[in-house]
């Protein structure tokens, strides 16, 4: 990979500890001639249409480092827009490595919220009201008192509607006709909906809060009554970038119309092929309008594409080659620039659980050959899908993480290990932890030690397994901040210095790499990369989502679909299941996406796809993979089971239940026993509804439990024997000896973690 390529990536930690440019012009250095282009062009509007892998992060925090070491623009006089805390943290830290560290890099609401707080008492006197964290609780209460009953996803999308609303400078009583005018398709009846929010805005004034959207809003009331104060914003910052510009809604497009006054110091960067947040009010009309309201304005494509190999470049250009609408006219036909790589691999799988355990095998084949776990993603659709592949992936052995579950620097081991690390930096020499490790790296290991961190690293996927990678991805930092200090001729950094970077990444929430599998809907996986990307549930119903139904809808979707494609570097794998459930009618069809691209299949438009040469059949009907087998039964009224929690009981769940609730309870103590002598959380072994079937069953053989759901064949071999003991009321002796590999003792690949949550 050149130089231009790794610095565009920017993917490695060590890049930011590296010294900054000499000079200005060394700044330029390494620019391909468009990426320069826009770093040059520092007078009057500037508008960067910047494809996938393009390097557009790249490009706009050069313009800024070179504007501010030319000594054009004031540090101080910068305000860089992004929109979440991630990628504002990353354009910072970027900024300070190439020398303009004093350039404020924020989100809209991060920016807003500390003008706000800033000029409340001299606007409209008093404190800020109480700024809600979350208000699904409130709109929940709004809904209680206009006798609505609402469950989990109602409340969900409900709250959504309000903030759709809000954003897009909708009050109450004007809900239902703004509705009926755009043609969205409302959640709930636009009348009922209105009810709702106007009383969730009453409840707000009661108790005297506000939340994230009205932070915008009354910032946006300040500047717009008081041209005094907006004044002095404007006086403050006189230059403006705005990333991920097709993701401004009408609100934060007005926030920043303020801002920048009748001034022209204003870069806007996008790429309307990535719009896929318009559930949020996001528009790329703002982006693709931008030469209509700045005449003057200077317009430059970024289409060099850095990330993806010729091959995953191709096929996301084909995706957008049958799409239709405004943002289609204006697409970038990228050029790849890697070298080339091996094709997208399309598998046809009979159900979701193969697929899932298809998945999990070629991830597995990947990580043996080579590539590192943590440069591996699983992207589905919706989050409801990540299940089926948290289990797959246990077992088969592969360390996973969840995107958008717990944060990193939430983690009770993380929050640990910074106590600890505090405290050495704190004592320096006299801590005794420290005897003995000279230089960062060896400090870190040293403390962090005492906290669960070896050289080597746990056996299996567990809970032990999830702490060291915690602890060791703080390892691997210090030895980024080490080694990139030492390229750049510095000094050894210490503790002290170490303790500070992990305070600004955890302000930033820019936490450093773990060591396993990405798990994480298309959505969250916007802005992120890795070498291989697996873009499962690509069928009809799935993607396109079943609620999208206009034309704009069905091209999101499309969009959406782009955005995971270009997530790959070098691997792409694209799969869907013909049913949901083992033994199911198998009636699904493949992405309507897909058609013309996947080898065999017609051209969009032109019906179903044609043959089905060039796809791997995964574990349909001959192949290799799990046999298809036939519809599970409840065995007390013999109805069809579909639900997977009915499926491992084998009977309905309002049928009558025979539990012996003591063989349950013994159960339970034995897995606690097993699952703490393995290292691994209780559901590895068995989880509650597979121990609940067992003891409703009360099988007295090995073929009577290995026909219930979740006892596979290893765990059969692994613990049927104490099983069936405990079945037939015998005592069991201590476990001795060396434990069984937390691999040997993963579930199988039916056995679902409901009880993990």
């Amino acid at each position: 990979m050149t130089a231009a390529t790794d610095s565009t990536l920017f993917t490695h930690d060590q890049d930011a500890f590296a010294g900054p440019p000499r000079d200005a012009d060394a700044v330029l250095e390494g620019l391909d001639p468009e990426q320069r282009e826009v770093a040059t062009s520092l007078h009057g509007p500037l508008c960067v249409l910047a494809g996938a892998g393009t390097g557009k992060t790249r490009a706009i925090t050069h313009r800024i480092a070179y504007g501010v070491r030319a000594g054009i623009l004031p540090p101080a006089s910068v305000l860089a827009v992004t929109f979440t805390n991630r990628a504002a943290g990353e354009m910072r830290g970027r900024l300070r490595q190439l020398g303009a560290g004093g350039v404020q890099a924020r989100t809209f609401h991060s920016a807003a919220l500390r003008q706000l707080q800033f000029f409340w008492p001299r606007a409209v006197g008093g404190e800020l009201p109480r700024l809600l964290e979350r208000k699904v609780q409130l709109v929940a209460e709004a809904a209680a008192r206009c006798r609505l009953r609402l469950d989990r996803s109602e409340l969900r999308d409900l709250t959504g509607e309000i903030e759709w609303a809000k954003v897009t400078r909708t009050v109450p009583e004007d809900y239902p006709a703004v509705i009926a005018k755009s043609g969205r398709v409302a959640p709930r009846d636009p009348a009922e909906t209105a009810k709702v929010f106007g009383l969730y805005e009453q409840l707000k004034r009661e108790r005297s809060a506000i939340d994230f959207e009205d932070v915008l809003l009354l910032t946006v009331g300040v500047l717009q009554d008081r041209p005094d104060i907006a004044e002095r914003v404007r006086a403050q910052y006189q230059h403006f970038v705005v990333d991920e510009y097709q993701d401004v809604s009408p609100l934060q497009q007005r926030l920043l119309e303020l801002w920048v006054g009748d001034r022209e110091s204003l870069c806007v960067v996008g790429d309307a092929s990535q719009t896929i947040y318009s559930f949020t009010g996001a528009t790329p009309d703002h982006l693709l309008d931008f030469r209509t309201r700045h005449p003057k304005a200077t317009v430059v494509k970024l289409v060099r594409d850095y990330r993806s190999t010729p091959q995953v470049v191709h096929l996301a250009n084909g995706l957008l080659s049958q799409a239709v609408g405004r943002a289609a006219e204006h697409r970038l036909e990228l050029v790849a620039q890697r070298e080339a790589g091996p094709e997208p691999v399309y598998t046809e799988y009979t159900d979701e659980p193969s697929e899932a355990e298809g998945t999990a095998k070629r991830i597995r084949q990947l990580i043996d050959a080579g590539v590192p776990a943590s440069e591996i993603a699983v992207l589905y659709r919706i989050n409801a899908q990540s299940e089926t592949y948290e289990q797959a992936l246990v077992d088969a052995g592969v360390p996973y993480q969840l995107r958008g579950a717990e944060r990193f620097f939430e983690r009770p081991e993380v929050r640990e290990a910074g106590v600890a690390l505090r405290s050495a930096a704190r004592f320096g020499e006299n801590d005794s932890l420290l005897d003995g490790a000279v230089g960062l790296p060896s400090q870190v290991r040293a403390v962090l030690s005492g906290k669960g961190w070896s050289d080597e690293p746990p056996a299996g996927s567990g809970a032990v397994r999830d702490r060291w990678e915690s602890l060791m991805a703080l390892v691997r930092l210090a030895e980024s901040l080490s080694a990139g200090r030492a390229a750049a001729g510095g000094e050894e950094p210490t503790l002290s210095d170490f303790v500070a970077e992990l305070d600004e990444r955890a302000n930033a929430q820019h936490a450093p790499t773990v060591e396993g599998v990405t798990l994480a809907s298309l959505h969250s996986a916007k802005g992120l990369e890795w070498d291989a990307v697996f873009l499962v549930g690509l069928s009809e119903g799935m993607m396109p989502i079943t609620h999208a139904k206009s034309d704009a809808e069905i091209e999101e979707e499309r969009r959406l679909l782009y955005v995971g494609v270009t997530r790959a570097r070098v691997h792409l794998n694209l799969s869907w299941a013909l049913s949901r459930s083992p033994g199911g009618r198998g009636g699904r069809r493949s992405s309507r996406f897909l058609n013309g691209l996947r080898p065999g299949s017609s051209p969009a438009g032109r019906g179903t796809a044609g043959g089905r040469g060039g796809i791997d059949r995964g574990a349909a009907s001959g192949g290799r993979g799990r046999k298809r087998r036939g519809p599970v039964r409840c065995r007390v009224c013999g109805r069809s089971l579909t639900d997977p929690g009915e499926m491992k009981l084998m009977r309905c769940e309002g049928c009558p239940s025979d539990l012996d609730e003591e063989l349950y309870e013994r159960l339970r103590e034995w897995r606690s026993d097993r699952a703490k002598q393995l290292g691994q959380p209780a559901y590895c072994v068995f989880t509650d509804k597979t121990l609940m079937a067992i003891a409703e069953t009360v099988p007295d053989g090995e073929a009577a439990l290995s026909r219930i759901s979740g006892v596979g064949g290893r765990k059969l071999e692994r613990f049927g024997a104490d099983v069936l003991a405990l079945c037939a009321g015998e005592e069991l002796g201590s476990a001795d000896g060396e434990p069984e590999s937390a691999e040997d003792a993963g579930p199988d690949a039916a056995d679902q973690p409901e009880d993990a949550s």
